[in-house]
């Protein structure tokens, strides 16, 4: 594994939690995305495993925030698809699977 990749909806969705967070209480934004680093870090290192949820997309559950992350895992790097409210709609990011970026 070499690269770290996020859909721009899924850069846009950690922004806004973070931002969310933050607006609940000072610091807090700052914990969630400490908390999504040490995900992602944990990702790079163990990539496959993690649950499958749909074909060889997998997802990583926070553990004090109610959020997982879904991601691609291939030989070129990980490619982020998701970072999801639990709560939220649970197939609303299916249309992003043909975003994923798939070796010619």
């Amino acid at each position: 594994m070499t690269g770290l990749d996020f859909h721009p909806e899924a850069d846009r969705e950690l922004i806004e939690a973070a931002q969310f967070y933050e607006a609940r209480r000072t610091g807090l934004g700052d914990q969630f995305l400490d908390a999504v680093e040490s995900a992602l870090g944990q990702i790079q290192r163990h990539p496959l495993l993690w649950r499958r949820v749909r074909g060889d997309l997998r997802r990583y559950l926070l553990r004090r925030f109610p959020y997982g992350i879904i991601y691609h895992a291939s030989a070129e790097g990980i490619f982020v698809l998701v970072i999801m409210h639990l709560s939220r709609e649970p197939d609303y990011w299916l249309g992003r699977i043909t975003d994923i970026p798939r070796p010619n």
